[in-house]
């Protein structure tokens, strides 16, 4: 019986070589049943499944990005700053592509899932209502829900049932799936005159002398904890991209081990050194993997740099301004006064730059030698530090250890004598490369449906031609299926679903009556003077 894998229906996938480390398939041969677009186990009477051979073929559920930035007011204010980069300018994806080709783009890689890492509270419904143009892909936002005046009041007090309250209102009303923070305390330092970029854990905040970052964290981790969220709370920790700055992540590691916590974009956060001077810059990887090897409630993104022209935005606006006093390019910043804004300007990474062919080594050192793939997800931190679209080149570097070995003898000979890098052989299996883009991602971000390939879970599922290219063998799936629809073949969409929102509906704590909206900082400063009337 021929198959119509254009439309979800029933049907069974057979030949192909599984890659499902959930269930501990690890290239075996097996069937997929299929049916009304979930993965069904196989059924006593098969003959209205039509089949479909993947013979050959190398089969894995669709890829799940963590942590990425593909909506909201931060992205537009990419796109409006580096129209350089558009793609009709040059060859390849635009580095902020439009909505339309975000989905597209992602879905011809394999990948059905992608989380926006980075959305202020008053800037949740105009990311949902541009989500909702965002096809193919399901989706979901983690919400600056840490930089809120009202929270952070109840965080200085230590009222855990108010900063509780507070958080999951925000989550139930902005429709999040985790909750974010950025640079914990950076903005209360920046918007009083002082550094925002630069302070450790214990500097108590001008505005509010009684809490310090360490504590937004502690409290706020607990108070996410306490919610029951699915995905614990997302720390961009401070001082990213600052030499020296491995001090402050081993410190928010700390103060987050025995609970459950995901540490964004490690790599900006890794740093030995004191200054900019290229001779003391380095890795200051060793001491915190060590701690994360042994840790075992942490999770983590890596953040991976790769070499060309980009966008960095970051819900960190003081790292942002940081970044452009260093570089010379413009920035932007955006919603400041509402709180959770966010910094924004395009960046060049540069292989014959020390300081970035260090970043590019101690991303993949982060890779390399975290002990377990089931707590790491790839990522980019798109489009930070590098475009999604060259994720299969990561995936080369990381299970090609001789092609990590050229592109490594390509540095600056000051990295090469001193990188850590290149005294480590491990490569990745295809098995552990499905873990780190699919089956870690969908566990650590709490998605029972998505990662793996076992009844139950939704048939998001790709086919790979072998080759020993990886980058090669990864650009280009033979087929994409989202929820049992063929949607990419060889590169090409077939069919453009639109993608379903997550979560799909309201929380359980969400108020059961309309309160008042919390104010920001912006707000209740207008609020309390008569005269500041629009």
């Amino acid at each position: 019986m021929t198959a119509n894998p254009s439309a979800a229906g029933r049907f069974v996938l057979t030949g192909g070589r599984i890659h499902d480390p959930a269930h501990g398939r690890d290239g075996v041969v097996d069937d997929i049943w299929v049916d009304g677009g979930k993965i069904v186990a196989p059924p006593g009477d098969p003959r209205d499944f039509a089949r479909i051979d993947a013979t050959g073929l190398v089969v894995m559920p669709g890829g799940v990005d963590l942590h990425s930035h593909v909506a909201g007011p931060k992205v537009n204010a990419g796109r409006q700053i580096a129209p350089h980069l558009a793609r009709q300018r040059r060859p390849g994806p635009a580095a902020v592509p439009t909505i339309h080709a975000t989905g597209a783009a992602y879905a011809a890689l394999g990948y059905t899932t992608v989380f926006d890492a980075a959305i202020a509270l008053a800037a949740a419904d105009i990311a949902h209502r541009e989500l909702t143009e965002l096809p193919i892909l399901d989706k979901g936002i983690y919400l600056l829900a840490g930089d809120d005046a009202t929270v952070l009041d109840a965080l200085a007090r230590d009222d855990a049932q108010e900063t509780a309250r507070l958080v999951g209102d925000a989550v139930a009303r902005g429709r999040g799936w985790a909750v974010k923070i950025a640079n914990p305390g950076g903005p209360a330092f920046w918007k009083h005159g002082r550094r925002g970029d630069h302070h450790d854990l214990d500097t108590p905040l001008p505005d509010r002398p009684a809490l310090t970052p360490r504590l937004v964290l502690e409290r706020l981790a607990a108070a996410v904890e306490s919610l029951g969220l699915p995905h614990p709370l997302h720390v961009h920790t401070a001082n990213l991209g600052l030499p020296g700055n491995w001090r402050t992540m081993l410190e928010t590691m700390r103060t987050l081990a025995g609970r459950r916590a995901h540490l964004a974009h490690v790599q900006f956060h890794s740093y030995s050194g004191g200054d900019l001077d290229e001779g003391s810059f380095g890795s200051g990887v060793a001491p915190l993997v060590e701690f994360f090897n042994a840790h075992d409630t942490l999770t983590l993104d890596v953040g991976q740099i790769l070499f060309g022209d980009t966008v960095a935005m970051t819900g960190d606006a003081a790292a942002a301004e940081h970044l452009a006093h260093a570089t010379g390019m413009p920035w932007m910043a955006h919603d400041l006064h509402l709180e959770g804004g966010c910094g924004v300007l395009p960046i060049a990474y540069k292989e014959t730059s020390v300081i970035h062919a260090w970043q590019w080594a101690i991303g993949l050192e982060w890779f390399l030698r975290a002990a377990d793939p089931w707590r790491v997800a790839l990522s980019t931190d798109h489009p930070n530090g590098a475009h999604f679209t060259a994720y299969p080149h990561l995936m080369q570097l990381l299970g090609d250890a001789a092609f990590r070995r050229a592109a490594f003898a390509r540095l600056p000979a000051a990295v090469r004598r001193r990188s850590p890098l290149q005294d480590i052989t491990r490569e990745y299996s295809l098995q552990e490369l499905c873990i780190v883009t699919r089956a870690a991602p969908a566990r650590i971000a709490g998605l029972t449906a998505k990662g793996h390939l076992g009844p139950g879970a939704d048939a998001d599922i790709t086919f790979y031609r072998p080759a020993r290219d990886l980058a090669t063998m990864f650009s280009v799936p033979a087929k994409v299926f989202k929820a049992g629809v063929l949607v990419a073949e060889d590169g090409q969409i077939r069919r453009v679903p639109p993608g379903l929102p997550i979560p799909p509906r309201a929380w359980p704590f969400a108020p059961a009556s309309p309160s008042p909206r919390p104010k920001n900082s912006f707000t209740a400063a207008r609020d309390s003077t008569s005269a500041c009337r629009i």
